[in-house]
């Protein structure tokens, strides 16, 4: 493989807690969370009754229709213009991007600036509306827009046409694993010298009584807590039932090394390996022996040069699933060959955020490069019962932080995991310097 380095220069964040990734990772060091009730009739039979939705009212709040025109949003779904919105974040914190709405740097070859940008899923309430309209007023009522909004890659595809980007132009779609396999993808083009640049990541809005439904008769939903929202997104607690749905996006910008110290920009860590694997086992279940997972971090691990006591962190992937946490913590102990995985420290922020499917993997790779950079690692908000299997492993929460100055060297290596319907399983290895 290539010697090339390849670095983060820029983040952006749209998510439950708000917009702007240092505003973000402000309420999830609080301990907020962005989870809420969904009050609209059309949900009041369904099982599950929250979701983690991007606020419109208040501190951090998106209201589209004050970004973007009329026509803008009739041109791209929703989960498009949360890309672009993080995209303007990235490109402007990377200093690729003078100026909200400005141009790509001249500087910069826009050949050698590619997009890897994925989404789990599509809008189902694109698709349904629209059949609808087929049915009931017939085929010159049919947007022309409608093939536009639904496709996947199109997210990608409208960040590249706004910066007039000419490098690769991708879309992963991997369900919950997109958001890391686009970062993992973007990586190695860079690596293979297809660009110099990525603006990459995931973005997710498919929050609406169709998915709901759909991922209830799954069971894959949390429908205990649904008159207490905030409790509803448990990751490793003994009375978790289910993940909660949120919506958002995580955009990252990648770049080589030398490109970067060229230019100047801010450097926010590196990535390191990359790992893949299958589980070769169910349609949404995890293989409970935690197989598939253990091989995309070790390989991850090997492609990062590095082993277990390299590993300072560990982001999981935790959605608050019964299976789906264990076995997650099985490939673990696998993996550091110890029930307590050494004393490394461990955490999943989707107790605040919810899980962002398709963008999940990228959100919670921005949230955990910025946690570091203020001096902490990121942690779940405090478990009321620790699983009985998970009570010798060292929890980051509110009340048991991690700062840097806990961490040998100051060189924080982090294993990032993601895991996806399917048996699609991500790794990221990155490290941030202090």
């Amino acid at each position: 493989m290539s010697t090339k380095r390849v670095v983060v220069t820029g983040m952006g964040l749209v998510t439950p807690l708000g917009i702007g990734s240092d505003f973000v990772w402000g309420r999830i060091f609080r301990g907020e969370s962005g989870i809420r009730a969904l009050t609209d009739p059309k949900y009041s039979k369904l099982p599950c009754r929250v979701a983690g939705t991007v606020p419109e009212e208040g501190p951090g709040s998106l209201r589209l229709e004050e970004r973007f025109s009329e026509a803008q949003r009739r041109a791209a779904s929703k989960g498009i213009l949360f890309a672009l919105v993080a995209a303007e974040e990235a490109l402007q914190q990377s200093k690729l991007v003078a100026e909200k709405d400005g141009p790509v740097n001249i500087s910069v070859d826009r050949e050698r600036v590619g997009v890897a940008v994925g989404m789990g899923m599509l809008d189902l309430q694109d698709i349904q509306d629209t059949g609808s309209i087929l049915d009931e007023k017939g085929y010159s009522r049919v947007s022309p827009y409608f093939i536009p909004r639904v496709l996947p890659n199109l997210a990608a595809g409208q960040i590249s046409i706004k910066y007039g980007l000419q490098g690769p132009n991708h879309c992963a779609s991997t369900a919950c694993a997109t958001g890391a396999h686009s970062i993992g993808d973007a990586f190695n083009f860079i690596r293979l010298n297809y660009a110099d640049i990525m603006i990459c990541g995931g973005t997710e809005s498919s929050i609406n009584p169709l998915s709901i439904a759909a991922f209830c008769r799954l069971r894959a939903l949390s429908t205990k807590f649904n008159d207490q929202p905030k409790l509803s997104s448990r990751p490793f607690d003994t009375n978790r039932d289910g993940f909660v749905m949120g919506e958002g996006a995580g955009i990252l910008v990648l770049e080589e090394l030398n490109s970067a110290l060229k230019r100047g920009a801010p450097i926010y860590g590196e990535i390191l390996g990359y790992g893949m694997s299958g589980d070769g086992h169910h349609l949404t279940a995890a293989r409970e022996d935690g197989r598939g997972a253990l091989r995309a971090m070790e390989i991850a691990l090997k492609d990062a040069g590095l082993t277990t006591e390299d590993i300072s962190y560990v982001n999981c992937h935790a959605t608050s699933t019964p299976i789906g946490d264990k076995a997650e913590i099985t490939a673990l102990k696998q993996l550091f060959k110890s029930e307590t995985l050494n004393g490394v420290p461990i955490s999943s922020t989707k107790g605040n955020h919810g899980h962002l499917l398709g963008a999940a993997g990228a959100v919670e790779t921005i949230i955990a490069l910025t946690a570091i950079k203020h001096g902490q690692l990121p942690p779940s908000i405090d478990i009321p019962e620790v699983e009985k299997d998970f009570q010798n492993i060292r929890m980051v929460t509110a009340s048991k932080n991690v700062t840097v100055e806990d961490i040998p060297d100051n060189r924080i290596v982090t294993l990032k995991n993601s895991f996806g319907f399917g048996g699609t399983n991500a790794s990221l290895c990155i490290v941030y310097y202090m």
